[in-house]
């Protein structure tokens, strides 16, 4: 398999989706439905890049449902922040209108804000595939991170329909997420 091609080929096909803002609001109303059983209050996620799905506007509303409860809980969101010299991640708090800045490869991170520890990790996915397999852009940094975070959040991977790879073939290094959501549902575990 060239993952390179596939890549490619995944993200065009991403970019080009007629109905993307459809799909994205109805993975926004899975995401909104799946959190709800969930106990974290701590959850990482990511800036939105190369047409993926946007996870923050139901994170948000995640976090203000919290603080509306009959008894208030503050939840916290983290965006990555790269270490360049290890090639991992660490989340740092972000809010609307939190200071961003841009990172090296050009995505906005959060700019002097709390480092935090989540519990739960939204993933973004170029591709997925049974078992909970993940096709990301290559470069193994939430591999990394994921291999050396003690404990391990519960990661759900976020992708739209059209990228279940069918004949995906993970190696070694690839780490099954414990979950995947798309436009039509959960997909892992099934």
């Amino acid at each position: 398999m060239d993952k390179a091609a596939l890549r490619r080929k995944l993200i065009e096909l991403r970019l080009n989706l007629p109905d993307r803002l459809q799909r994205a609001d109805a993975l926004q109303q899975v995401m909104r439905f799946w959190l709800m059983e969930r106990p974290d209050t701590v959850i990482g996620a990511y800036w939105p890049i190369k047409g993926e799905f946007d996870p923050l506007p139901a994170l948000h509303r995640w976090k203000e449902d919290g603080e509306l409860q009959g008894t208030p809980q503050r939840r916290r969101i983290g965006l990555p922040v790269i270490d360049k010299q290890r090639k991992t991640l660490s989340f740092h708090a972000w809010y609307p209108g939190c200071p961003m800045e841009e990172d090296a490869y050009g995505i906005p991170k959060p700019k002097d804000t709390e480092l935090l520890v989540p519990t739960l990790l939204f993933v973004p996915c170029v591709g997925y595939a049974a078992g909970g397999y993940r096709l990301g852009y290559g470069g193994g940094f939430y591999d990394r991170t994921l291999a050396e975070l003690t404990p391990r959040p519960f990661t759900v991977g976020l992708g739209y329909t059209n990228g279940y790879v069918d004949d995906f073939h993970p190696e070694v290094h690839d780490l099954p997420l414990d979950a995947i959501l798309n436009d039509n549902g959960v997909v892992w575990p099934v």
